[in-house]
């Protein structure tokens, strides 16, 4: 605990009195390595194939049909494969993979993602659409936008427009049918031993998350959702923004539920937050849609 700032500590006993060991706990763990195969270059059998070959012992999921957990694999094991460098798989957390997952994207769509890079979940619904929905993808940093647009081109995804432009500055007359805003956070839930955190930042985000999201409830179409997340545990940057929406929109709340992952407590029913573990790093997940009157 000595290595967690003082600060991390103190904001957790209080928004998670119960959970606190837990968390802290998760914090210290050693996180199992996983992906999830791009459809687009390659197919679940054939990356199985190899696994195997290679001995290597990993899970599946029935709710993410993509992804891979691997058991006795470092990271270093996947970034040294040919399918890593033929951008058959693409390295990503388990929860990190769960927005797209609850936003359900499906061929002909109009998608946006508002803070694209590095592209996990752009390229994540390209996967899933088979490259048949038309993306929209923003990031405003330029060094990042490259990085988004290498991806983009490594993991084959064509019908894409790539942004380098501030989402909260896109015109009112764009209309998309579904918004992926995984917003920039504080990352309490992704923290580890060694890592920085800055309480400046759990200070700052909430007005650039709630500007972010109200910028999504103007340009997503009526009946359209919207899946905002963060890898945050923390209600200012997670609940409080949903239900600040909320009282100022024609948004709604979608329940969403997945029994199969750790959950902390959370006071906004039918939203989720992830806690972190060994296998999942913390993440905050809320479905919105826009009413149709």
């Amino acid at each position: 605990m000595n290595d967690i700032p003082v600060f991390l500590v103190n904001k957790i006993s209080s928004q998670y009195p119960s959970e606190k060991d837990q968390i802290l706990k998760g914090y210290s763990a050693n996180r199992y390595p996983s992906f999830r195969i791009n459809r687009l270059k390659t197919t679940k059998e054939e990356i199985q194939k190899i696994l195997k070959e290679d001995g290597v012992e990993y899970q599946t999921f029935p709710f993410l049909e993509d992804a891979f957990l691997l058991f006795n694999r470092k990271e270093d094991y996947l970034l040294a494969k040919d399918f890593y460098r033929e951008g058959k798989i693409y390295v990503q957390s388990l929860s990190s993979q769960l927005p797209v997952f609850f936003l359900e994207p499906k061929e002909k769509e109009s998608i946006l993602d508002m803070a694209a890079a590095p592209g996990g979940k752009t390229t994540q619904v390209a996967s899933l659409t088979g490259g048949k929905c038309l993306i929209t993808a923003c990031e405003k940093s330029r060094p990042r936008w490259e990085k988004l647009k290498y991806n983009l081109e490594k993991q084959g995804v064509k019908k894409v427009t790539v942004l380098n432009q501030d989402a909260r500055t896109l015109d009112d007359f764009f209309s998309f049918d579904k918004i992926l805003l995984d917003a920039p956070c504080s990352g309490s839930g992704t923290f580890h031993i060694g890592d920085t955190f800055s309480e400046e930042l759990v200070d700052r985000l909430p007005h650039t998350q709630l500007e972010l999201l109200r910028k999504a409830s103007k340009i997503v179409k009526k009946g359209g959702i919207i899946l905002y997340s963060t890898c945050s545990i923390f209600k200012e940057e997670n609940e409080d923004i949903i239900e600040q929406i909320l009282k100022e929109t024609d948004l709604e709340l979608v329940p969403i539920s997945l029994e199969e992952v750790p959950l902390l407590p959370s006071s906004l029913e039918g939203a989720l937050v992830i806690a972190p573990t060994e296998e999942y790093e913390g993440f905050f997940l809320a479905k919105l849609r826009r009413r149709n009157s």
